[in-house]
């Protein structure tokens, strides 16, 4: 192998952190605090769940609340990685108490689809700023969150199915804890 080496004063640690631009940066660092923020309110929504007893939606928030930290985690290191700074978020805290658990899910969803469109124009973000690398990074996020649009509307439609019914809301609860056990493996 034959190394070529580089002028003097040519490779330096400004070249290195350059390999991100500033703009690219502090979007990403947005979407760190946007990803943060859903962290800490599917955490506030199991909380509530758990207290008024519904310990299986619990259970899936509460997973969700750690995939949301993960999401946040992984923009983190590609941030680091690329030779910027990512910062980490002074998060508000979110909403303690909520009307039901429709009303719950009704957020989790309008809250995805924020997510999605905020991913959406980092991604054309990058493709304006020809980041390619960074646009390819984004790729998981897209394809995610599209699993998770859909998974907050399935669930909306099984709340819609059961109405009103006591003995429906428990299986509803048993099966989303299932189902975050099942997201585990």
């Amino acid at each position: 192998m034959h190394v070529i080496p580089a002028k003097a004063g040519t490779f330096n640690n400004q070249t290195i952190q350059n390999m991100i631009s500033s703009k690219i940066e502090q979007a990403l660092n947005r979407q760190i605090d946007l990803e943060g923020y859903a962290s800490i309110y599917y955490l506030s929504m199991a909380s509530w769940c758990e207290v008024k007893g519904f310990k299986g939606v619990a259970k899936f928030l509460f997973h969700h609340s750690d995939e949301e930290r993960m999401h946040m985690l992984k923009l983190f290191h590609y941030i680091n990685d690329r030779g910027g700074h990512a910062v980490v978020p002074g998060l508000q805290s979110p909403p303690k108490d909520y009307v039901s658990i429709r009303a719950i899910f009704e957020t989790v969803l309008s809250h995805e689809v924020k997510v999605s469109n905020e991913i959406n124009a980092l991604v054309e973000l990058c493709i304006n700023e020809k980041d390619y690398t960074t646009h390819n990074f984004l790729q998981w996020y897209v394809s995610e969150q599209i699993e998770e649009e859909s998974l907050a509307r399935n669930i909306l439609d099984k709340l819609n199915l059961i109405g009103d019914d006591k003995g429906g809301m428990y299986l509803f609860d048993r099966d989303l804890e299932a189902l975050a056990g099942a997201e585990h493996k």
